[in-house]
């Protein structure tokens, strides 16, 4: 196990049913405050779970497509919002079958380089699902949406993806992991998103050239009903297991009006990447 993963105390934040209706611009803005408490040590190192219902996260490059509001239209009449993130990477899926993990940890005693961030969710993943541990492999899975050199695949089909988010000595790692449902219809809707709003045009930016079927759900993956409570609750049970003591309590007045303060910032935000044409 990862040595940062050997926490005396962790914060949990389960948020994996309360957010499910809400933007996900919100779970951003919770991961910033978490990052600056934790970061400045105000709060022991956190996990927080989250799932969100239907939305595709653009990342910054993807609000630069020479047509992206058509591809927006795409999304919403397959029933998808669609929202503009503050950290690096490409278009996701977000829905009732995937689990995002957010591990929070303090840089202010000891530096974390970013490999050691992504190892500690590659660890994290492998404790979390002990029967698929020696399958589980972390490089870049090409055709898949959101490519990164620390994509986790099984067999060479991609089930997770993992980004990082560093502000105020705080280092949020957050993982997307599909647990339930079709990997490959996930990718499909992407692809589509992607043709619609390039329409054949050359960009300096060199946009993913999606092969659906290198992504997959890990019930595909491990042929069993896998679902995102169990989840939850597998993640728990392995964080009880291996810390002195779990904290629960909400955030204070004096949190939520900094969670206030971060989430205005990510919502103004969103609202200029989405209509800057």
């Amino acid at each position: 196990m990862h040595p940062l993963l050997q926490q005396k105390s962790w914060l949990l934040i389960d948020q994996s049913i309360s957010m499910k209706s809400r933007t996900p611009l919100e779970s951003f803005a919770m991961d910033d405050t978490l990052c600056q408490l934790v970061g400045q040590m105000q709060s022991p190192a956190t996990v927080r779970t989250w799932v969100h219902d239907n939305t595709v996260v653009l990342g910054i490059q993807d609000h630069r497509l020479p047509f992206v509001q058509e591809g927006i239209g795409l999304l919403n009449s397959n029933n998808y919002q669609a929202i503009v993130r503050n950290s690096g990477g490409l278009a996701v899926v977000l829905d009732s079958g995937i689990l995002n993990i957010s591990v929070v940890l303090s840089e202010q005693q000891n530096a974390i380089s970013i490999n050691d961030g992504y190892d500690v969710m590659v660890d994290l993943i492998k404790l979390l699902f002990p029967e698929a541990a020696d399958r589980i492999e972390a490089y870049e899975i090409i055709g898949s949406y959101c490519p990164g050199s620390y994509d986790l695949s099984i067999d060479g089909k991609k089930f997770a993806g993992i980004s990082q988010r560093r502000l105020r000595q705080g280092v949020a790692v957050q993982i997307y992991l599909c647990i339930e449902g079709s990997g490959s219809a996930r990718a499909e809707l992407i692809k589509e998103f992607y043709s619609i709003s390039l329409k054949g045009e050359k960009t300096k930016f060199a946009y993913p050239n999606i092969t659906p079927h290198v992504m997959a759900s890990l019930s595909e993956l491990l042929s069993q009903p896998l679902t995102v409570p169990e989840t939850v609750l597998r993640l728990q049970m392995i964080l009880q297991q291996n810390c002195e003591t779990i904290q629960l309590q909400p955030l204070t007045d004096e949190e939520l009006e900094l969670y206030g303060f971060y989430l205005n910032r990510v919502l103004e935000r969103n609202e200029k990447m989405l209509h800057k044409k």
